[in-house]
């Protein structure tokens, strides 16, 4: 029998890469609009990065007031910084990757036309005038503010629904239960900004949080093998290929489900680090089989190991943070936002862009020290406070992360804004 990852149609694959088997939006008739709003993944991943460094460029440069001392009189949003800053991040940045992801990918995956021009300019605009809206909340009303940032994950999802409903897409429904969780919980924020809840915020951002974990758990647990595979195939290698098995594979998904679940407000801590230990266990058991020691010399295969390998670290000190004080809960929250979610959506951004755009699936030496910047930032805001202190970790960390996202943007912004190459 064939090993499950082997199971993986190669037309799947393509859909999941985004390797572009049909780029007739590229080499067809003469596009009259600016090329970045040709295709989800040219506007999306495109936005992504540039909002990523402008939005922790505004955090670090307010931790850095604080730290100096200085408080500035007014700021532009309703909310208190930090949580501009954790809303910003997750259903600004993250969703922002999702939605080039979801609609460029999931008409591959059914064999249905592209999403055209018009739902990209229209859904990009949502999506801008959501982080607007927030950003100069102070000076409008709540209920408009969230009436606007809320509107953009409906959009997101009616372009995709009818295509996912399909019988052979049934599998891929959960995504939509996702998008719905995503919604939730920045619906919980808002409430809690307009002054109906009490605690929602905070939920709120957890709950975005382990919903893009389960993403990552669902959507890293198919790429993550299967290129690995092709790439090892395509060197000659044909034995001890990665194997995904399926009697960890379910419980593993079905365990970050539940973890998102479980940030739920009604959910006792103990009852989600328990969760999130057994999920922890099992992302790295799955990730075990996948031979990531070969990906060492190709960092776009690295990348992916390592930001799953984060995921289910994440999930461990997050959980033993919950049942026995094992680090402190925030920090373990951005071992899981920073450091997997952050290193996934690279990951995803700079691989599925290349395919894409029709170029070798090989990442220059910027997008290289952009991935390791980015692991440092990660890193060094999960451990680095009892060395260095708050403020100095924070500006160490915030400073790493714009530089990751300003050699992305560097690096792909022609790959992203111009026409796909011809082969």
């Amino acid at each position: 029998m064939k090993p499950a990852a082997a199971q993986i149609p190669n037309r799947q694959e393509k859909g999941i890469d985004m390797a572009a088997s049909n780029p007739s939006r590229d080499q067809g008739t003469p596009v009259r609009i600016p090329n970045v709003f040709t295709a989800g993944f040219r506007f999306f991943f495109l936005s992504a990065g540039v909002f990523s460094a402008l939005a922790m460029f505004v955090w670090t440069a307010w931790l850095g007031m604080q730290a100096a001392g200085l408080d500035p009189a007014v700021v532009p949003m309703a909310m208190a910084p930090q949580l501009w800053h954790a809303h910003e991040m997750v259903y600004g940045y993250t969703i922002a990757v999702m939605a080039g992801f979801f609609v460029t990918a999931v008409p591959s995956w059914t064999g249905t036309k592209e999403t055209g021009a018009a739902f990209v300019t229209f859904s990009g605009m949502v999506w801008l005038a959501g982080r607007l809206a927030v950003w100069f909340s102070a000076s409008l009303d709540p209920l408009l503010v969230a009436a606007i940032d809320l509107a953009f994950v409906p959009v997101l999802s009616s372009a995709i629904l009818g295509r996912l409903a399909q019988k052979s897409q049934v599998r891929n429904m959960v995504f939509l239960a996702l998008l719905t969780l995503l919604f939730t919980g920045n619906l919980m924020m808002h409430l809690s900004w307009i002054g109906w809840t009490d605690g929602g915020a905070e939920a709120g951002v957890r709950l975005g949080i382990f919903t893009s974990a389960a993403m990552i758990a669902i959507i890293g647990g198919r790429v993550v093998p299967a290129f690995t595979r092709n790439a090892l195939i395509r060197q000659g290698i044909e034995d001890n290929l990665p194997r995904s098995r399926a009697w960890l594979d379910r419980p593993g998904i079905l365990l970050a489900l539940m973890a998102a679940i479980g940030c739920l407000p009604f959910v006792p801590s103990s009852v989600l680090g328990s969760i999130c230990i057994a999920a922890g266990l099992l992302t790295l058991l799955r990730l075990a089989g996948w031979r990531g020691i070969a990906t060492r010399k190709e960092p776009i295969l690295w990348i992916l190991h390592t930001a799953f390998g984060l995921l289910g670290l994440g999930y461990l000190v997050y959980g033993l943070s919950l049942l026995g004080g094992f680090w402190p809960e925030t920090a373990a929250l951005h071992l899981l936002a920073a450091g997997a979610i952050g290193s996934m959506t690279v990951a995803m951004m700079t691989r599925a862009s290349l395919g894409h755009a029709g170029r070798p699936l090989k990442v220059s030496r910027p997008v290289v020290a952009a991935y390791a910047a980015l692991i440092a930032a990660a890193m060094v805001r999960v451990f680095a406070i009892p060395l260095f202190g708050y403020f100095a970790t924070m500006l160490l960390s915030g400073g790493l992360w714009i530089l990751a996202f300003s050699l992305y943007v560097a690096v792909y912004f022609p790959i992203l804004t111009q026409p796909r190459q011809r082969k």
